[in-house]
């Protein structure tokens, strides 16, 4: 750890191109397509370091691009730091915002350097040294690159100030080594809907894909006055898009398991709506796991079963059953840890709907299940962490949140049915691929 008072700007630290065997997940993409209806975006990048078992995460995320009028538009870049830190720049100018449409890279401009005109400002992932010339405040991302600086500057986005340090830079280069589905063997295949196949239509809101479920990071990040180095920090990334978060959910993820490397595991239990309508909504769940063999195991609702209980915080367990594999994943933290983090919301934008932090306890086992139900006596995998990330958000949440996957029909069906949403993304020319694909 170095401590610095300045953000520094070191000769480029390079593009490393991913690694063969990765191949980036469907919805990669932007998936705004152009219309002034309620829409978000949102994406989540988490580092990890192994020497301290500090991480950050990059939130970047934008709504109501097409409307003008909307009360709730803007651009927000949230970061999640060092001892459970936070800080925040919200602008409710979504122009100086781009995506691409159908490719892992997005960006914005809160501010140009000096004398630079906001017209010269790329619109693309530029260099190290062309964002920093032309770029004072704002950020870049893709598969294998981030940048940024910026300040707090919350006004717009609901709720009180909550920065805890008044600057934030950071670059650094990406390997991503599995994103979400099978590479046993290290064969390339094409990477996996999370949700299913029907996240391609507006039947749930809002849609989720796990863009990369472990990488390793290089280069540095500057947190207030503490200059943090990025030398094979673990890497985990995601996303989210829609009409705003679910009502109610919990998350664990883990891919710093002690002495387990390539291991990975994303858990979640959320109230999701269904096909627009207020009111109509559903519980849903999934466990997904990431073996070091590069195997992956998926238990969701619609192959088995999940459940899962959980406090206001401080405790998280989830248990899923199917494809002859059962896995628990159980979690604690102190009740002084974690933050409240800002979420797109369906009526309030931008705004205080969940609380995170990076010191989570978590153990991991799975087990294997044979054709009468029976589980193996020893685990495949027993696996513990104490740098998981947990997450509660939406509510409210008065008491202890227990619930049993129940995934409607025939949504239930229809998403067993064998679409490959990768391989169909892979083959379609680009001007029939839809936003986001």
């Amino acid at each position: 750890m170095l401590h610095e008072l300045s953000r520094r700007k070191d000769q480029p630290l390079g593009h490393r191109p991913a690694a063969a065997s990765w191949v980036p997940p469907p919805h990669s993409g932007y998936h705004f397509d152009g219309s002034n209806r309620r829409f978000f975006e949102g994406w989540y990048w988490k580092v990890t370091l192994p020497d301290n078992g500090q991480s950050f995460a990059l939130i970047y995320s934008v709504e109501d691009p097409g409307n003008s009028g909307s009360g709730v538009r803007g651009v927000g870049a949230q970061v999640m730091g060092a001892d459970d830190g936070y800080i925040c720049q919200f602008s409710r100018d979504t122009s100086h915002f781009w995506g691409a449409r159908n490719g892992l890279e997005l960006g914005a401009c809160f501010k140009p350097a000096p004398a630079v005109q906001r017209q010269a400002v790329p619109r693309r992932v530029a260099s190290q040294a062309e964002f920093d010339a032309s770029v004072e405040l704002g950020f870049q991302a893709s598969a294998t690159w981030q940048q940024g600086a910026i300040i707090a500057s919350e006004a717009g986005a609901a709720g009180a100030p909550m920065s805890t340090v008044q600057n934030c830079s950071w670059a650094f280069k990406i390997n991503p080594l599995t994103g979400w589905g099978d590479a046993a063997g290290g064969a390339v295949k094409s990477g996996k809907a999370t949700a299913g196949w029907l996240s391609v239509l507006s039947v749930f809101e809002p849609h989720w894909q796990v863009l990369m479920s472990h990488g390793t990071a290089d280069g540095w990040v500057q947190w207030g006055d503490t200059r943090y180095e990025l030398k094979g920090a673990q890497a985990y990334a995601e996303k989210n898009w829609g009409g705003g978060f679910p009502s109610k959910w919990i998350w664990v993820q883990c891919n710093t398991f002690d002495g387990m490397p390539g291991l990975s595991v994303t858990a979640v239990g959320a109230r999701r709506g269904l096909l627009g309508v207020p009111g109509l909504e559903e519980d849903v769940g999934m466990i997904g796991v990431h073996l070091p063999s590069g195997r992956f195991l998926e238990l969701t609702p619609w192959t088995g079963e999940v459940d899962w209980s959980a406090d206001e915080w401080g405790r998280w367990q989830l248990r899923a059953r199917g494809q002859g594999h059962e896995a628990v994943v159980e979690a604690t933290c102190a009740p002084t840890a974690g933050t409240v983090l800002r979420a797109p919301t369906a009526t309030s934008g931008l705004a205080p709907h969940c609380k995170d932090t990076f010191f989570g306890s978590c153990r991991l086992r799975v087990w294997q299940v044979d054709s009468a139900g029976r589980r193996s006596a020893s685990p495949l995998v027993d696996a513990t962490s104490t740098t998981a990330a947990l997450e509660v958000g939406g509510g409210p949440w008065w008491t202890a949140w227990s619930a049993r996957a129940d995934m409607k029909e025939p949504f239930r069906s229809l998403v067993q049915l064998p679409i490959d949403v990768g391989a169909i993304a892979q083959a379609a020319p680009q001007p029939l691929k839809p936003p986001g694909l």
